[in-house]
């Protein structure tokens, strides 16, 4: 039975822009859906949601849209009793409400100007609206929408969809919250870090299982940067000072023009859980970019982490093609698998490349975040045709493609309820099918990887192509 929740009329215009039509097009409607249709047959020991992020405009923009201005909304599918549930809703944020009132845009986009006359907003310097579009993260019983930008989180429940308005830990909340915060499965704590334009450059922070804020500290930084993820193990957190950020010279213009700098070092900054900027310990490494990391943890003297390290960190776009061409360019995300090891004693970095294949959107058993992984799942870029499982351990993968004109989203592994050993579950995804506009959920055997799902969920409207993906295991829901 499907039951359309809510309504809004879509008022853009797509033009030339790819990322308001076809497969990305945004949806008008809120629904639930229940006793969902299977191919296949949904396996009783999966029992949980899956919660996709993404942008979904419903206004047209004041300017260029920017595939990361969309107003948040998450997709979900819950699996209970070998049945599932479909919902959408968009994320009701501060700036998501302002503008269905107006009825209009009132916040630039990513690719636009800053407007002074605008209401205070979020981001580089407060200029765009904090659509909480990016990442999902669960802690202390609630879901967490992220913005990649650094925003506030908010909370929605993870069952329902609604959202419940701003996380600030009862008021202590300092300053925003990075689209990549981390939750460690063993403590319950919520690890992340934010940036910004002025002073301090970056803060990290930590909260407790329970949602209190139990340590920030300001991070020294030469100037403002633009780290997109942090690592954790069980007892360090690593952040990141890297070669890619706004231009110096034209920040103080609000000219936010994204350079990439060949001539500095990747930093990381390995410091102590509840470290401060006097604990940290520098390493320095060749210049890249990372956008996504798959897991760290210690190893004797040694941290390792794995990640997905840029190809080109300044994207292909030939002059004169424009700001469209450079934003495609942007976001062609092409990256391959590499780890990084340093040494606590000697201050040494290894890097070596693990896969010569272009992958990004990593996923791991989340059980094991911060402590030694073997197995990866990662998603085929820039096209997202298809999905690598890696055994990081005998360095192997396998594949599975989704076929000719279907796109795939970031795949969370899904343990079973009994559970074995790390990669004795499931991967879930949304794919969209150009040549039907449909989608549907597959589910694959994360042990038997490359065979066919052994169930393909079919949803009642498409769901647009997005970004970051969260399970949450029934567990922590409906016990």
């Amino acid at each position: 039975m499907v039951t359309i929740e809510r309504e809004i009329p879509l008022r853009l215009t797509p033009d030339s822009n790819p990322f308001l039509t076809g497969l990305f097009a945004p949806v008008s409607r809120e629904i639930t859906a229940e006793d969902l249709p299977v191919i296949g047959e949904i396996p009783k020991d999966l029992e949980g949601v899956y919660l996709r992020n993404g942008p979904n405009p419903t206004l047209e923009p004041r300017g260029r849209y920017h595939w990361f201005d969309g107003d948040g909304m998450v997709h979900a599918v819950a699996f209970h009793n070998g049945k599932a549930t479909y919902r959408n809703r968009w994320l009701r944020t501060a700036g998501f409400t302002a503008e269905q009132e107006a009825g209009h845009a009132l916040w630039p986009g990513l690719m636009d100007r800053p407007d002074p006359s605008v209401p205070t907003g979020s981001g580089s310097d407060g200029w765009l609206k904090d659509t909480a579009n990016t990442d999902l993260v669960f802690h202390n019983g609630s879901a967490l929408a992220l913005w990649y930008q650094c925003g506030l989180p908010y909370k929605l429940d993870a069952r329902t969809l609604e959202t419940c308005g701003v996380e600030n830990f009862s008021g202590a909340l300092k300053r925003t919250v990075s689209a990549h915060a981390k939750v460690d499965e063993q403590t319950g704590e919520l690890l992340f870090f934010d940036y910004a334009t002025k002073p301090p450059f970056m803060t990290y922070n930590v909260v407790s299982a329970k949602g209190e804020l139990v340590h920030h500290s300001v991070i020294d930084l030469p100037g403002p940067r633009l780290p997109h993820d942090m690592a954790i193990t069980e007892h360090y957190s690593i952040l990141m000072d890297l070669p890619l950020f706004w231009d110096p010279q034209l920040l103080p213009k609000h000219i936010h023009k994204v350079t990439y700098y060949p001539e500095l070092p990747s930093r990381f900054a390995v410091l102590p859980r509840y470290g401060s900027t006097d604990s940290v310990k520098w390493f320095e490494a060749t210049p890249c970019f990372i956008y996504h990391v798959v897991n760290s943890w210690e190893e004797g003297d040694e941290i390792i982490m794995d990640a997905c390290r840029v190809v080109e960190a300044r994207p292909r776009s030939a002059a004169g093609e424009g700001e469209l061409a450079r934003m495609q360019a942007f976001l062609r995300l092409e990256a391959q698998l590499w780890r990084w090891r340093f040494n606590l004693e000697t201050g040494a970095v290894k890097e070596e490349q693990l896969d010569e294949a272009k992958t990004e959107w990593p996923t791991m058993n989340r059980q094991r975040l911060g402590r030694k992984s073997r197995y990866a799942y990662n998603a085929y870029v820039p096209k997202f045709n298809g999905l690598v499982k890696y055994d990081i351990e005998k360095g192997t993968s396998e594949e599975y493609l989704f076929g000719p004109g279907r796109i795939g989203s970031e795949a969370p592994f899904a343990p079973r309820l009994t559970t074995k050993d790390e990669d004795d579950g499931y991967v879930v995804t949304f794919v969209a099918d150009a040549n039907t506009n449909t989608s549907e959920v597959l589910v694959l055997d994360a042990k038997n990887f490359a065979a066919e799902p052994v169930a393909r969920v079919q949803l009642p409207q498409r769901v647009p192509v997005g970004f970051h993906a969260l399970w949450v295991p029934g567990t922590k829901l409906w016990a």
